[in-house]
């Protein structure tokens, strides 16, 4: 071999110095230096790089490695560093192993990410195809960096709302306040602008308990999704688990801060704050795509693999993260415990949570690793737990399955509620639906709060678009309409899309006023979408994840308040105020429908004539009307504590026909007056008679409507006729 033929020998590069420990994982500022760790088992080398403010990299060996983990300290280097790692090892792409030392990676662990995506190209670990031979493109330059970040921790004043009172409000960050009126121009879109004094006016005053936020862990968008020009506004395309989207905050760099400050103003205003996570993928895709952090580091221990190298696809977004990977439950669990023990988050609804219930993609068990981890975590155990419990897979819906302490999003309540209204169902399924999902949530280990209704998310048509449009409208996505679901159970009321005829109007608004008092009328956790209350709509796309890359943040799918509907506003608020008032509502228990200690059962069904039902009823679609005299004394009307509460007893009825005479419902043992307290077919929800009507009198209805009644002269419905009443207890 000729001289010339020598490879160019590796320049010799400084060694940290060496620690006796592997963890914690990630940065850790000491004071005279940051000690790194790193999970990178198949590595033969690796390599801290630290990059500073002119892109220059210095190379720093790590010397130390423990259990798969390369780990040393660098002396004189703190917080505000920004670095990345370099694996040296085999390429083994049928194995999953694709070591790179070309590719600068994220730190699994990073507590900030700054930077985005250059040429996507750079990133790509392998040269023509991802099975073929190992690039040598260097990507510096060309990928977000992790920076060096300290810990604060501290005291967190949780507001700790019992599940039973909880009220969800599903909000986006940036669209949330991007055209807020009030919210200072740089502050809109933003952590800050979040917590800004109109704004929690706005949602203390609508009477929500907490605030569900759209993924705030920092995010990438995915290749298909750049291929199109588009980029991705959720943020389900997680980049770090870690740390706060960056895009978020209103200075550069000071994220952290502001997500804590966030956190705190909420919790002084009596707001729990719960994370929307999304732990069953990363924005890396599949095999063909960008090598940005754990591919690249450990693809087979992060990651699900088939035998031959490819991901397994549960998700629908390239990847699956694999739960059963002990590094994997490892840094699910720490990413859990940091954002609620360093920002104070009160709760985190996990992101097609099934996935992580499927030990190697295989069917649901709720006994799987990481479930079992983090339902037995100290700290993550008194946290409020919510499951999406489905995958992007047929066998992956696990609804009702996940066990206590889970809570989940009840999609069979979303569409039986829908149904109903758009009378394309009867009475049997609506039942189940109002009084907690029993069938189910089985009563063993759960109770009804664990089954969160909701009839709009953000994955879907917003109230104003379900009762607008038939089908879905997504050309924005630049999908040719393949994204989005077709399953939308929604009407238009005879014209698809936006209308100027007042009979179309009336019978949108009516039927929306419809849906809003059944959601916040029914036993469980109700979750409202952000800008419901005001008649937001998405002009029919029920997929709004993307925008075109480069636009503006207040063009970003905001929420138009200066259009809000302020009557509509007030109708959800007396709806919550009638929620947070009527014990009989908030059911910790089951309702038994049968006879109890007190003679009498908790809840006995009625059709449309007053009568009983009976098992036949029960199968007949056509009904159109259901009532349900609901009992507040005895078991189930006790707080958390085991303290009584008022009796909140009376009648709720649900006509989703046409005009007609109703026979006002009531059990055998009562034979006294009703009063009507609610009414969905008036704007505000105030009924136009209010004088008290005896069980057996015919009430005349002029459309779609949801009245409640509470019972007459007990010393109770003066105050429960003014649902704004807060000292009104009864129905």
């Amino acid at each position: 071999m000729s001289p010339s033929s020598n490879p160019r020998p590796e320049p010799r590069h400084p060694v940290a110095d060496a620690d006796r420990s592997p963890y914690p994982l990630g940065a850790t500022p000491l004071d005279a230096g940051t000690r790194f760790a790193v999970h990178a088992p198949h590595a033969d080398r690796v390599q801290v790089c630290l990059i500073d403010d002119a892109g220059r990299e210095q190379r720093v060996d790590l010397p130390d490695h423990t259990f798969g983990v390369w780990h040393g300290t660098v002396p004189d280097v703190g917080a505000g560093q920004r670095y990345g790692y370099r694996a040296h090892g085999p390429w083994r792409p049928r194995d999953g192993v694709r070591t790179n030392p070309h590719k600068i990676l994220l730190d699994p662990w990073g507590r900030r990410l700054v930077g985005d995506i250059g040429d996507a190209t750079r990133l790509l670990a392998y040269d023509d195809e991802p099975f073929g031979a190992m690039s040598t493109v260097d990507s510096l330059g060309h990928t977000p960096l992790s920076v060096v970040t300290r810990s604060h921790g501290g005291e967190h004043r949780r507001p700790r709302t019992p599940w039973e009172d909880t009220v969800v409000y599903e909000l986006h960050v940036g669209s949330y306040t991007a055209r807020h009126p009030m919210v200072p121009p740089a502050l809109r879109g933003t952590y800050p602008g979040l917590a800004h004094p109109a704004v929690v006016d706005h949602l203390v005053g609508l009477g929500v308990t907490a605030v569900e936020l759209l993924p705030v862990h920092a995010f990438l968008t995915e290749p298909p999704v750049r291929a199109r020009g588009m980029r991705n506004h959720w943020g389900y395309s997680t980049a770090s688990f870690f740390a706060p989207h960056p895009g978020f905050a209103s200075a550069p760099g000071n994220e952290l801060a502001e997500f804590r400050a966030m956190v705190r103003t909420l919790h002084d205003a009596g707001l729990e704050v719960i994370l929307d996570v999304v732990y069953n993928h990363t924005c890396e895709w599949s095999v063909a795509g960008p090598s940005v952090s754990w591919r690249g580091l450990d693809a087979p221990g992060y990651y699900l693999l088939d035998d031959d190298g490819t991901d397994v696809d549960l998700t629908g977004c390239g990847n699956t993260v694999d739960a059963t990977s002990p590094v994997a439950v490892r840094m699910v669990c720490d990413s859990l415990r940091y954002w609620a023990s360093e920002t104070g988050v009160d709760g985190f609804r996990f992101d097609l949570a099934a996935v992580l219930g499927r030990p190697r993609g295989d069917s649901f068990d709720p006994r799987a690793a990481a479930l079992t981890a983090i339902t037995t975590d100290p700290l993550l155990s008194e946290l409020k737990l919510i499951a999406e419990p489905w995958d992007a897979t047929a066998s992956g819906w696990s609804l009702g399955r996940f066990g206590a302490p889970w809570s989940e999003w009840n999609d069979r309540y979303r569409d039986a509620v829908r149904r109903f209204w758009a009378q394309r169902s009867g009475i049997g399924e609506i039942a189940s639906r109002l009084t907690g999902s029993e069938d189910l949530f089985s009563r063993g280990d759960r109770q009804p709060w664990m089954s969160v209704n909701y009839i709009t998310a953000h994955d879907g048509f917003t109230v104003a678009d379900a009762v607008s449009y038939e089908h879905k409208h997504n050309d924005a996505n630049g999908e040719d309409g393949r994204d989005g679901t077709d399953h939308n159970e929604s009407v238009n009321h005879g014209v698809e899309g936006p209308s100027d005829d007042p009979v179309v109007i009336a019978a949108r608004a009516r039927h929306t006023r419809a849906l809003l008092a059944t959601l916040l009328l029914s036993t469980g956790t109700p979750m409202l979408l952000a800008g419901d209350e005001f008649g937001h709509g998405q002009g029919g796309n029920n997929n709004a994840y993307c925008v075109p890359a480069g636009t503006r943040r207040e063009d970003a799918w905001p929420l138009m308040w200066e259009g809000a509907d302020t009557e509509l506003v007030a109708y959800v608020r007396a709806l919550v105020r009638l929620r947070r008032v009527v014990p009989v509502l908030r059911q910790r228990r089951f309702f038994d429908g049968r006879a109890r200690t007190v003679g009498y059962p908790d809840l006995v069904w009625f059709g449309q004539d007053g009568r009983e039902l009976q098992v036949d009823d029960w199968h007949d679609d056509t009904r159109r009307t259901l009532q349900a005299w609901v009992n507040g004394t005895g078991p189930g009307g006790v707080t958390g504590e085991g303290r009584s509460l008022p009796d909140s007893s009376g009648l709720i009825v649900l006509h989703s026909g046409d005009a007609g005479d109703v026979t006002l419902a009531g059990p055998e043992w009562y034979g006294g007056a009703i009063r009507c307290t609610f009414d969905s077919s008036a704007s505000d929800g105030t009924p136009s008679d209010t004088t008290p009507k005896r069980v057996g009198s015919v009430c005349t209805l002029t459309g779609p409507t949801v009245l409640v009644f509470s019972i007459a002269g007990s010393g109770q419905d003066t105050a429960a006729t003014t649902v704004t009443d807060p000292g009104a207890t009864s129905v």
